[in-house]
């Protein structure tokens, strides 16, 4: 059975996950923001809802990249090169979210991303803790991805693509910050090829609470980012 968490229970341990189920840890308890910013410490997260009840999964083994062993192609970075798009930090964090929620994914029906998310990360977002990075085709948003900081780390929750290319460039700039700030580890959650090609990989859970539990101990920054901070010459 998959404990069901009222708003005060605390999170089972992570070795009640089931692997069967991708690492299904538990059910209920909502989506407050000290709940949320719990869960992501403990290594946990929220994955879409059922009857408005978070989901919250744990898998081993956990999808990372390291930002140093990011793969920057050839391809992507004549993209980069040419400035054909320009990148914002946290200037639509909400337009970001609803684009990840609505674009169509190959091999997925619907969206994990229902409106009791959307209300959640919105708030973490007007709390410092989540961010957007988003990239533009003159005025139109086309591409971007979003996810929380703490302390050193970076936990990635979902990107879209309207253009070719336009969710990697986002990344880019987003592994560049994150270099910049001295950002050990971005959690990528589940496999994808996607994600793969651009340099993650699985490690063992107890490997990624070991790396995690050292990240997470820096100083929290609550400031909204910006591009000011990173080199934008490819």
């Amino acid at each position: 059975m998959v404990p069901y968490l009222g708003a005060l229970d605390p999170f089972p341990p992570l070795e009640m996950s089931r692997d069967d189920m991708g690492g299904l840890l538990a059910v209920g308890g909502g989506l407050l923001p000290d709940r949320l910013l719990d869960a992501y410490r403990r290594g946990i997260f929220p994955w879409g809802t059922v009857d408005g009840l978070p989901l919250w999964y744990s898998p081993d083994p956990r999808m990372v990249l390291f930002p140093e062993e990011f793969r920057l192609t050839r391809s992507l970075q004549k993209t980069l090169r040419a400035g054909k798009f320009t990148v914002r930090f946290d200037s639509n964090f909400a337009g970001v979210m609803a684009a990840c929620a609505t674009t169509p994914r190959a091999g997925q029906d619907g969206t994990w991303i229902t409106p009791e998310m959307m209300d959640a990360y919105i708030r973490l977002h007007e709390l410092g803790w989540a961010h957007s990075v988003e990239t533009y085709a003159g005025d139109t948003l086309v591409g971007g991805l979003y996810g929380l900081a703490i302390g050193r780390m970076f936990y990635g929750e979902s990107m879209f693509s309207h253009r070719t290319d336009a969710s990697k460039v986002a990344f880019a700039h987003l592994v560049r910050y994150l270099l910049a700030k001295q950002s050990g580890m971005i959690d990528c959650q589940m496999h994808t090829d996607h994600l793969a090609s651009l340099g993650g990989r699985e490690i063992p859970r107890a490997k990624f609470l070991t790396k995690l539990s050292a990240l997470i101990s820096a100083a929290p920054s609550r400031a909204p980012w910006s591009t000011e901070l990173i080199d934008l010459r490819w």
